[in-house]
């Protein structure tokens, strides 16, 4: 699936399940593993879990593939692995100690969310 797609499903399917905070990183001079990192923050450990899974099965639909989803039994860090894209949700203060901002964060990439009430990604 090419690299736009899948980026936007992803942000759509966190959109769907009010994902706050949405922000997406160009990650390709970093790792040779995948091309973006997407953060987005979710308030209760329900909520980390139904994105996680949202996002999951939306790609499927879409015909991408799931690698793995990590962190689903604690709900506080959910990963998912989409081989491209990788999909960190977090709870707040998790986010905030881990800052993953500051690691993959360099290059942000400007993307347009549909929801009313989000700030574009990589914009402050």
């Amino acid at each position: 699936m090419q690299l736009s797609r899948l980026q936007r499903l992803v942000i759509e399917a966190l959109e769907d399940i009010k994902g706050q905070d949405i922000r997406v990183y160009n990650t390709t001079h970093l790792s040779d593993l995948f091309d973006r990192v997407v953060l987005v923050t979710a308030t209760s450990n329900r909520q980390t879990r139904s994105l996680a899974s949202h996002v999951a099965e939306k790609a499927k639909k879409a015909g991408a593939t799931v690698l793995s989803i990590e962190g689903e039994e604690a709900g506080e860090w959910v990963l998912v692995d989409l081989g491209d894209v990788i999909v960190h949700i977090m709870q707040p203060a998790i986010r905030a100690y881990y800052s993953l901002e500051e690691l993959w964060g360099g290059k942000p990439v400007r993307v347009r969310l549909t929801s009313p009430g989000h700030r574009p990604s990589g914009g402050r």
